[in-house]
This record gives structure tokens, sequence and C-alpha cells, in this order.
């Protein structure tokens, strides 16, 4: 069982029992960061690219989804290898490619690990590699699956077909642009992302109106992502910025209005990237080789938690489970070279990094590492977040704890203060990760869901306004790249990854929302 931006449009906010719509001017607020302490000016064509990233954000968040009237969960699947990725042929939406026998292995592990989740429709691309990893993983199930040619793989025109080192000496600039400058890409008169993220939203329309609460989706690499992208309202310029590898699986909630009207639903990212293999495995980050890397793992369930008796629950130790949560955890991580554990000042964290640490330290003996390692412990108080999610409306406790979306019930005072010690929590990871001393540098933060999914936003240069877009579970972890080190952007490789717990992992059609499955 499997545990599961081109423009930012404004995402809904549930703000307790009101509705709750940011200023579209409010909302669209980028920083520039850096891992430097001291600030750094925009240059003129900087400040020109983000004005008009801006200007393409508003277009996108111009049109509501539908709404809906019940909730919805959608999953996502990438297909499986094919024969085309492993020679490292552009695809595009071509269809001369079939699955590989890895990429049959693929569809078939992600088929046992969604095995016992129910689905009611399965929306699939028509291209053969794509058509075939969805029979698979739908299996015996009676349901007719429905192919729709919005879902095919990006259309990239006179570049299909060919080697990545042809299309490079055939094309030179434009090739170049593809790999740098995505979103601006023009070949043969066309946009390929900018229709990509039209297609996108074309499929939101008919999946949303489709009567149906629980929908399985199996399409493509550039399509998925644009399908994630469009339902929490980010624009082109994330394009390669949501990871999404062979049969990964993306998780994505769509809840009703809360005053029952007409309008769009409030829209979660759930998980993102669930692997069939480790998350953390060596690998490229969007093609790129990646050597910084900060992994964020959520602290293990405590007594609190499960009774959901207060807001924020990582003063309490952990409990039995968290414990094992703690171990699958650092088993998980044995096969990284972790250079730094900074965590939270407060038990629960602690005691996770604590048990991370000591597996690393005991590489050698475990067979992971020839030699033994030294992890670099430390507390930083800006990761703490105890007092601040107490300014929270006492009623936000009527909202299940970790459920998607939670943080649309918190206080503005609350989630301002959140962003705000958040920003400071960033600037010191990047700091770490900066250690020029170390060309590859691994750096592990323990904390609160909440801080994470604040983290998360300032890695995508989001605002404050998109917390409610994010969901963390306890014992997961997410995993952010630095291909061109932390100056640069990030890349999300994964979102609330909870497989690698076992039996304790969170289901993917386990709907959160009410107390009720899918």
């Amino acid at each position: 069982m499997l545990s599961v931006s081109p423009p930012p449009s404004l995402p809904l906010r549930y703000h307790h029992n009101r509705h709750l719509i940011r200023h579209r001017n409010h909302r669209l607020h980028f920083a520039i960061r850096s891992s430097s302490t001291s600030s750094i000016q925009e240059s003129v064509e900087e400040k020109t690219a983000r004005e008009k990233n801006l200007l393409s954000s508003e277009l996108y968040s111009a049109t509501p989804f539908p709404s809906i009237k019940e909730a919805k969960r959608v999953v996502l699947v990438r297909h499986g290898q094919s024969t085309w990725n492993e020679e490292g042929r552009i695809q595009g939406s071509s269809d001369f490619s079939v699955l590989t026998k890895k990429g049959e292995g693929q569809a078939e592990t992600s088929r046992q690990m969604l095995i016992d989740d129910s689905f009611d429709v399965c929306f699939s691309s028509p291209l053969i590699r794509s058509k075939r990893t969805a029979e698979i993983i739908w299996g015996s199930r009676k349901v007719n699956m429905i192919t729709d040619s919005d879902l095919r793989e990006i259309d990239l025109y006179s570049f299909q077909g060919l080697l990545k080192h042809e299309g490079k000496a055939k094309f030179g600039a434009a090739f170049r642009q593809w790999q740098i400058d995505a979103a601006n890409f023009n070949i043969d008169g066309h946009f390929p992302v900018r229709e990509l993220w039209g297609r996108a939203r074309n499929c939101w329309n008919k999946i949303l109106a489709h009567e149906s609460r629980s929908v399985l989706v199996v399409a493509h690499n550039a399509v998925n992502q644009a399908l994630v992208a469009t339902a929490i309202g980010l624009g082109t310029e994330y394009f390669r910025i949501l990871l999404q590898s062979n049969c990964g699986v993306s998780v994505l909630d769509f809840a009703p209005r809360v005053d029952g009207g007409d309008g769009s639903p409030c829209i979660c990212l759930n998980r993102l990237n669930q692997t069939p293999d480790s998350p953390v495995a060596a690998g490229s980050s969007a093609g790129r080789k990646t050597c910084k890397r900060i992994i964020l793992v959520s602290h293990g369930t405590t007594q609190r938690d499960t009774e959901a008796t207060s807001l924020y629950s990582g003063t309490q130790p952990m409990n039995m489970l968290g414990i094992i949560q703690s171990q699958k955890t650092a088993e998980l991580l044995l096969d990284q070279n972790v250079s730094t554990i900074v965590s939270s000042p407060k038990n629960a964290c602690v005691e996770m990094a604590t048990a991370i640490s000591r597996v690393q330290e005991a590489a050698d003996c475990l067979g992971a590492d020839c030699v033994p390692r030294y992890v670099e412990m430390k507390q930083i108080q800006e990761l703490d977040v105890r007092d601040i999610l107490q300014l929270s409306n006492k009623d936000a406790t009527e909202v299940p704890l970790l459920q998607p979306g939670f943080l649309n019930s918190f206080e503005d005072e609350a989630l301002s203060a959140l962003w705000e010690q958040s920003g400071k929590a960033w600037q010191s990871l990047l700091n770490e990760l900066s250690d020029e001393s170390k060309p590859e540098k691994i750096v592990v933060a323990v904390g609160d869901p909440a801080i994470h999914i604040a983290l998360m936003g300032h890695c995508l240069n989001l605002t404050a306004d998109w917390m409610g877009s994010f969901h963390l579970d306890a014992g997961s972890i997410s995993v952010l790249d630095f291909p061109d080190g932390p100056t640069g952007r990030g890349t999300i490789r994964c979102i609330n990854y909870t497989a690698h717990l076992g039996r304790w992992s969170i289901p993917i059609t386990r709907s959160t929302i009410d107390g009720e499955e899918f």
C-alpha cells in the first residue's frame, strides 16, 4: 500500500466557517531568496521577468474551477519507463515507444501498492506507454477506463524523436531555451508549455465534472506536472519544479465550498511523486545532477496526535507508533550520507533527529558505508512553532489536526507569524547547505508538519496564502533538491512520502476529510 509553476493562481482558503479569498494583488507576491544573509538587489532584467510571470499568473487565476458537491480525491500516476526513456530520446506526444521490462515491473509494483484501494473511474492518456500502465494498474476492475487526448504528453513538434544530443546540434539556441526557459520556449510557431497548461485546465474541468469521488489518472511526466501546478494555482514557470518520476504517484484533494454555494473548491496537494523506488535514491532533478539536498522529516506521532487535544504535539515524547516511524525513517535515510541534522528543540523532534543520527553513525556496522560517519546535530529555535500555533483561534481545534488544508483553519495572526518565523528557518537551512568545503551536502530538518509546509512555500517562492494548499503527515519525508546550488532554484522531488512506514503508511484512497473513505 503506497502512503500518499508558470504562474500562481489564487488558492481558496477556508477560515473556519467563513470563506476567505485573498485579493489577487496581495496574493501574487514573490521574493528573490538566496543563502546569503545579505539582501540581493534585483536587476532590471530579473524585475522585468518577475513582473511578466506575475502577469501570466493573473491570467491563469482568472478562470475558476468547476464547483463540486462532494469531496473528491484524484490520484495521478506517470507511466512506467518506456523504450524512449531508456534511450534518452525526446518523446513528446509521439506514440512510438512502449514500456520496457523495467517499466512493466514499475507498473506492476504500482498495481500491488494500489490493489486494495478503491477507485470509481480511471482516466488515461491514449498513448501506448500510458495506456498500458493504466491497464496494468487497473487490473480486473470492471469499470471501463476513459481515454482523453488532452492527457497526452506535451507536444514538442520538431523535437520529437530526436536524441537529446541531436536536438542540441540541430536546434542550438531553441534547445537551450527548452532547457533553461521552458515556459517561454517556442518551436514551429508554438509555445508547448503554455499549450500544455491550457490542456491541463481543460482536463480538470472534465475530471471534476465526472460523477465520481475517487479518480485514478494515468498520464505522463509533463502533463502530470501541469495538472498538479494548475490545481494549486501555479503557472508555467513551475515546469520541472514539481518532479514526476516513472510510476510516481501524486494525490490531490478537492473539497466543496464550506458555504455550499457554487465556485471553485478548496484544493490541497496531499502527496507528490510517491515512487515505487526510494525517493532519496541517487538520481537527477529535472535532468540535472543535484549535489545539495534538504530532507524535511516530520516528527513521529505523539500521544496528543492520537487524542487530538492540542494544536501542537511536538512538546510531547513520541508514542510507540512514533518510535516505529523514527526507526523506519532512519533506515530509509541510511543510504544517504547526511552531513547535518537540524531539529526543533522540542521532544518529539529531538527524538526523531537522534534516531536518524544513531543509524547514520552506525553506517559502517550496518554495511551501508566502509567508514564511520560523523553527523553534526543542531537545534534551532526557528523550527519550534508551538507558541505560534497556540495563537490560533481555539475553535480551530474543531478541524481535525493533520487533515488536508488544516492550516486554513488558523487565524491570520498565527499564519503570518508562522510564515515570518519559517522564513528565518529557511535562511538557516540554506546557510547550512552553502558550505563550500563540501561540494555534496545533505541537510535533514526535523520539525512539525506546519513549519515544513511553510518551508516548502519558501522553496517555491510563494506567499503565506499558499500554505493551506499543501499537506504533511506525521513521520513523512519531503525532499528538496538544489541542482544549481542553494542560491539557485529548488526543485521538489517528493512531498509527504510515507511508503517507507510499511504497514503504517497512509493508504492512497483513505479519505482524511470528514472521516469518510473514498
